[in-house]
């Protein structure tokens, strides 16, 4: 008898081939448990500044301007995919618009409503605390039905909240729509770099409008007009949403779950799965430890922004008594600063790693802070740089957490991590605003060296997100490979020839074994 031969492809029906494609479609959309004995804990911390210094680029054959080129990966971008970045920048514009509407009219609308400015940072306080909400509301959502229905749904919301954030008349109004508006809330290093940095473009807008629509209303009261202004701008996304396809990447994912639970026996849907999402209790079985890293991390990086903006403009009008004209100025050329510090830290976090970069930018923006909030009048250059720093970093963080979470629930556990990190960081102006009446400027009554508190603050931050980012994991290019693990034509149709096609790969994987089989005998 001769020796049993080596079967390559083993059929899919076999009790082995069972377990061994569910295992690999479960490899490809979750990650595996954490390892908690010592040796692991002991090596990877041993492993921290080892991975943090081992460059990317020592490990390419290509020169470093080639790899920082963003014309060949933007050559590659369909319309489709244009459609979707513009879809998801354009959302987080309007978000990053509405919140800074509140923070450069905070002096006016305290005035109007007769409270304090640290009362009003309240409802900026809010809108941060209960964004968590929203991301477990609509990240489960987005995981569970697509992305489509829960974008309309925010734009619909979104304009409600925008119009009665205009018609309020009395403080607890103001904190109550604000809260409201804090529940609802895409070439990889380049788009990353001009993603996360549009909120301060959103930062700017603000500024200008405000300053557009001044004496549109009754005085002191035009941030009304601003409110309604950003209504209109969310109706426009809902129709273009409205219009566009759903996420192809979205329905890849929902296509692997189905084949994972078709090969794990008594995984049946029941009323309760129907409308809930179940895969979201494995992610949280394997990821807990990724999703309280993450939410560290994003604390810091939300600290950072919120840190250095929040009061930014309080301080130039009330401390410095600045000109709108040039506080417009300032908070412009701000927003151009962060995308250009996106555009540089991006593609740069290619050629040295995600973590050193961070922590790059980290050192590079403690270095500006005194300059940026002393002596503003002269000095206010240097905060335009600091921005570009700020949310230059910030441009490294979507790819970042791209990377860093599974597919199967990357829009909960993403969205989650960061508006936990919001919710940790949601305080950062209102404590400014707190420390800031420890620091009374002398012979200018309920005055307040708000300056001083945020140079200390953002210190503070500084030094925190170096820690956290030399002792975090990093994942370069993970999840690179999503877009081509599995057959188009299988995923990209719906869902609707599925089935069919995965039946006929059963099939021709029976014929398979039977053959080597009748050989062997």
């Amino acid at each position: 008898m001769k020796d049993k031969p080596e079967i390559e492809q083993i059929s899919p029906c076999t009790s082995e081939s069972e377990n061994s494609k569910k295992q690999q479609v479960d490899d490809n959309i979750y990650h595996e448990k954490p390892d908690w004995s010592a040796s692991a804990i002991k090596k990877y911390f041993a492993t921290r500044i080892p991975t943090l210094l081992d460059f990317p680029i020592n490990h390419e054959t290509k020169r470093w301007y080639e790899i920082v080129n963003p014309i060949p990966g933007l050559r590659e971008m369909t319309p489709y995919n244009w459609n979707q970045y513009l879809l998801g920048l354009s959302l987080w514009l309007i978000d990053s618009f509405d919140f800074f509407c509140v923070s450069v009219n905070a002096p006016h609308i305290a005035a109007t409503l007769n409270v304090s400015v640290y009362d009003i940072t309240w409802g900026m306080t809010l809108v941060l605390m209960l964004r968590s909400v929203g991301a477990i509301i609509f990240g489960s959502m987005a995981d569970k039905y697509g992305r489509k229905f829960p974008y309309i749904l925010l734009c619909v919301l979104f304009t409600v909240i925008e119009v009665c954030s205009g018609i309020v008349t009395t403080f607890r109004q103001f904190l109550g729509v604000r809260a409201i508006f804090g529940q609802p809330t895409a070439a990889r290093a380049t788009i990353s770099g001009t993603f996360v940095p549009i909120y301060g473009i959103g930062y700017s807008m603000a500024m200008i409008f405000a300053r557009a629509f001044e004496g549109t209303y009754k005085e002191g009261e035009s941030w009304r007009s601003l409110f309604w202004f950003s209504a209109g701008l969310s109706v426009i996304l809902l129709v273009w949403r409205f219009f566009s396809p759903e996420s192809k990447e979205w329905i890849r994912i929902r296509e692997k779950k189905r084949k994972l639970k078709e090969l794990t026996p008594g995984m049946k849907d029941n009323a309760w799965k129907k409308f809930t999402n179940a895969s979201i209790f494995k992610t949280l079985r394997t990821d807990y430890l990724l999703l309280c890293q993450l939410t560290v991390l994003y604390a810091m990086f939300n600290f950072t922004t919120h840190g250095t903006q929040d009061l930014f403009v309080t301080m130039l009008t009330v401390q410095y008594n600045m000109s709108i004209d040039l506080i417009t100025i300032i908070i412009s050329l701000q927003g151009i600063a962060a995308m250009i510090g996106g555009v540089i830290c991006g593609p740069c976090s290619e050629l040295v790693g995600r973590r050193f970069m961070i922590l790059i930018c980290s050192i590079f923006n403690g270095a500006f802070l005194y300059p940026s909030f002393f002596n503003v009048n002269q000095w206010w250059p240097f905060s335009v740089v600091l921005a570009g720093g700020v949310l230059g970093c910030w441009g490294i963080s979507s790819v970042y957490l791209l990377e860093m979470t599974n597919k199967a629930n990357r829009a909960l556990i993403g969205g989650l991590a960061y508006q936990l990190g919001n919710l940790a960081s949601s305080a950062s102006a209102t404590i400014e605003a707190r420390l800031a009446e420890q620091f009374p400027i002398e012979g200018r009554p309920g005055v307040y060296d708000y300056g001083k508190t945020m140079c200390i603050f953002s210190g503070a931050v500084f030094g925190a997100m170096i820690i956290c980012i030399i002792l975090s994991p990093e994942r370069f290019h993970a999840n690179e490979a999503l877009e081509d693990d599995d057959d188009d034509d299988l995923l990209l149709e719906e869902g609707n020839q599925s089935q069919n096609s995965f039946n006929e790969k059963l099939e021709e994987g029976n014929q398979i074994q039977i053959s080597s089989n009748e050989k062997h005998i």
